[in-house]
């Protein structure tokens, strides 16, 4: 289903096509030169998809390593380009029996959409939207998924804004401590990882393995958690947009 869609959303934005000004564009490549944190080769596309049933519909953004499998990238550590020091990305290994790092808990599965994404883009499926125009087509009149998988920091700052000028709002998600609150929810570990951002006037995203866990004074459970029934999705729910949305709680879901 992901696959027929990203083909779907390939040839509704036409090869090369750079968006013009009042368009609306289904997919294509936002951003591909150095990751901002090591400098390595990186590559971020964005798809409209309604594949996600948490979600919902949504802009997904998918940031790669533009030259190599996302799972050797998992394996040999080279994803550090793209999740930088994320404490769930495992550890590398050289073992032949093992398609990705040892002990990733990453809730992003590498060969669903992350895989299928890799392999339309060494297809050429995706055209360039690397413009300011380009950009701000993808996102006109939806909502954002800002880093379906990858960290956005590792990404330059006027490639989000640029993806979000006309949008209906995103949501975003950043283990780099500081970057953009205003954008992000800082991605928490654990309480006093969370208490810190909080004190800093950051809201936060946190994974707890019981319900018993959420500090109720400063976290909201997430609505469209299963816990909370599903009662709305990401898209609808809008909540984790780091300050920009004012509201003075955070966000945990319980771990599955």
């Amino acid at each position: 289903m992901i696959l027929t869609k990203a083909a779907r959303g390939a040839r509704t934005l036409g090869k090369g096509s750079r968006g013009r000004a009042g368009e609306t564009k289904s997919s294509g490549i936002i951003y591909r030169g150095p990751s901002l944190i090591d400098g390595a080769p990186i590559v971020v596309i964005a798809t409209y998809s309604d594949a996600n049933s948490k979600t919902g519909t949504m802009v997904q953004t998918y940031i790669l390593r533009a030259d190599m499998d996302p799972r050797d990238a998992s394996k040999t550590g080279a994803d550090v380009s793209i999740c930088g020091d994320c404490p769930h990305r495992g550890t590398p290994t050289a073992d032949p029996a093992r398609k990705q790092a040892k002990g990733r808990t990453c809730y992003v599965t590498l060969g669903h959409g992350v895989l299928i994404t890799y392999r339309a883009f060494l297809r050429g499926v995706y055209a360039d939207a690397q413009t300011r125009d380009g950009r701000r087509a993808l996102g006109r009149g939806r909502m954002v998924r800002i880093g379906t998988y990858g960290d956005p920091g590792a990404v330059p700052g006027f490639v989000w804004d640029d993806l979000i000028a006309d949008a209906q709002g995103w949501t975003a998600y950043t283990h780099r401590t500081g970057w953009r609150p205003e954008l992000a929810m800082q991605s928490a570990d654990t309480l006093a990882q969370a208490q810190a951002h909080w004190q800093d006037g950051r809201r936060t995203f946190r994974v707890v393995l019981d319900l018993g866990e959420i500090q109720h004074a400063q976290e909201v459970l997430c609505p469209a958690s299963k816990e909370a029934g599903r009662r709305t999705t990401c898209a609808a729910c809008k909540l984790c947009a780091g300050t920009a949305t004012r509201s003075p709680k955070s966000v945990a879901i319980v771990m599955h």
